[in-house]
């Protein structure tokens, strides 16, 4: 098993960090890994998905978005400003990018996304910008704009919105470009109406015990697209009962290997 790094240009310029993961013998395919809000690409289960998928055959690249405001490793956001700035479109636009970057003409391509990533995954193929064979969205909002009326008022009046992290006890922000952007284009954020035109197979992975994101979203997105398996992991929250940080070769919960069960055998 081989594991490189790597860094590309992104949205508005800003690098994109990745880590790929390839197999020894000749890879039957690519995965793209789309991370989750306030995740990076050595978050939690990241390294452990991407191995598992090298393990099975593919190319894996984990990465951390253009705006998600970590360098590579697992500290602190020290860019708090790119943070502050990121929007729904940044995200599909590095996801545009990193296709061209990735994508083999000999080999099909999967894109997977987990939450936010989960997301951005589904608006990149509804907006038709990216061409891929499947998509794999783990614990994703059926909606872009989840924010009350409230909520919304208070963010364009202040321009900003205060995010505490839990994980690096800093205060992060919210700008108001990324609900702009959602009010002055409704059609283009309409992620369910968005991903009843994806044509090509979609696999939903929930967990029924998710306090983040409701089991009920996993349900909304596979009632409209036209070819979406939906699978259920039993007990399992946000990140399938994974801690953070945790180890490439780390022994999974029993979720996260549920999770992984019901990816590898919706592979082809």
């Amino acid at each position: 098993m081989n594991i490189e790094e790597w860094t590309i240009e992104g949205s508005r310029g800003n690098p994109i960090y990745g880590t790929m993961h390839s197999p020894n013998e000749r890879a039957k395919g690519v995965v793209l890994l789309a991370h989750g809000f306030m995740g990076y690409k050595e978050y939690g289960m990241f390294p452990w998905l991407a191995q598992q998928f090298a393990e099975l055959g593919y190319i894996a690249h984990r990465f951390n978005f253009s705006h998600s405001g970590m360098l590579p490793g697992d500290g602190p956001f020290e860019r708090v400003e790119l943070f502050e700035q990121a929007t729904w479109n940044r995200q599909v636009e590095d996801i545009e990018i990193l296709v061209s970057a990735v994508k083999k003409p000999d080999m099909p391509l999967y894109l997977f996304g987990h939450s936010r990533g989960g997301v951005s995954t589904l608006l990149s193929l509804g907006r038709r910008v990216v061409e891929a064979d499947g998509a794999i969205v783990l614990s994703s909002p059926s909606h872009c704009l989840t924010m009350t009326q409230e909520q919304q008022e208070s963010l364009l009046a202040a321009g900003s919105m205060e995010l505490p992290s839990g994980r690096t006890g800093q205060t992060l922000h919210a700008g108001k470009a990324f609900l702009h952007e959602q009010l002055e284009d409704p059609e283009g954020h309409d992620l369910l109406g968005l991903a009843s035109t994806i044509d090509v197979p979609v696999l939903v992975v929930h967990g029924d015990k998710d306090p983040t994101v409701p089991p009920s979203c996993g349900e909304e997105l596979q009632s409209v697209l036209k070819n979406g398996t939906l699978a259920f992991i039993p007990g399992s929250n946000h990140v399938f009962n994974t801690t953070n940080p945790f180890p490439v070769d780390g022994e999974p919960s029993g979720q996260l290997a549920g999770a992984w069960f019901s990816i590898a055998t919706w592979l082809p």
